[in-house]
């Protein structure tokens, strides 16, 4: 598996670069928000072994952000706010895709514009609900961007092979109860992190489709059940080994609390896909 393309004059895109690559706007926002994710370093713990590919799984969100089947949330707790990494793709490190159109859809397995490609994997359907972590209530109308990397490790816009692409990245606006969906495909793991999906909200989808004030900049992390048996299938090559290699607890991103309040709930099974579900307060 090719590891993502290294920007120039940067050396390592492993822990110490999605540490040491904060853009300014999120520099600010981290030590101006209550939800300062302290970040711990790497260590080489193993993962959870592999669980029986096929089988239906289900993970469990911690009760910090517990929802009801009506669609309203108590006891919501503020999303740690993250580094958005080396590859946002919103014009803060690079190409923008926020202002281009096309951006704002529900399925973002294939590039759009001009650009043709698709990103394979196993499926899977993510859901966040975006909720006031003051009030405990929806926020209908905020807007999520959401992206990850492929089943390669690869993200489009920046990855050598997928530079002309913008695929896996795509924007949603929350409806009456704060809800987003987005229909992608499993990321792969890659060297020096536990699988995640990246996401910023804002206010509303005007502002985020001209990049504009960002509420919450934060990742989504996976249980290692799911990883595992996902990566047991074709197309991931080289994700078993580098899950081996980190561990949710010690993840430079996820580590400081172990993912509790990032910790998707996970349902489904390889052969009909995956939804993963987080509640996001901001």
């Amino acid at each position: 598996m090719t590891p993502p393309q290294k920007p120039p004059r940067e050396h390592d895109l492993g822990l110490e670069y999605d540490l040491g690559t904060l853009q300014r706007r999120r520099f600010l926002g981290l030590f101006a928000g209550a939800g300062l994710a302290v970040m711990a370093g790497c260590s080489t713990d193993n993962a959870t072994d592999s669980a029986t590919s096929g089988t239906t799984t289900t993970s469990s969100t911690p009760s910090a952000t517990t929802s009801t089947t009506t669609g309203t949330t108590t006891d919501v707790d503020e999303i740690p706010q993250e580094t958005a990494g080396p590859y946002p793709g919103d014009g803060s490190n690079g190409p923008n895709v926020l202002t281009e159109s096309g951006i704002v859809r529900k399925d973002i397995t294939q590039s759009f514009g001009s650009a043709s490609g698709v990103a394979t994997g196993v499926p899977l359907t993510v859901e966040l609900t975006i909720l006031d972590a003051d009030k405990d209530t929806p926020l209908a109308g905020a807007a999520v961007y959401l992206w990850h990397c492929d089943a390669e490790g690869r993200y489009s816009l920046y990855s050598d092979g997928v530079t002309n692409e913008n695929y896996l990245r795509g924007v949603q606006a929350a409806d009456a109860n704060g809800k987003v969906t987005f229909t992608s495909i499993f990321p792969a793991a890659y060297m020096g992190r536990w699988p995640h999906i990246h996401f910023e909200v804002y206010s509303s989808l005007s502002e985020a489709t001209a990049a504009g004030k960002i509420s919450a900049t934060s990742q989504l992390a996976f249980p290692a059940d799911v990883c595992n048996t996902v990566y047991a299938t074709d197309g991931y090559d080289g994700s078993a080994q580098n899950m081996q290699q980190t561990s949710l607890e010690d993840d430079n991103v996820f580590g400081d609390d172990d993912g509790v309040h990032q910790l998707a709930t996970v349902t489904g099974d390889v052969g009909s896909g995956y939804v993963a579900k987080l509640n996001v307060g901001v």
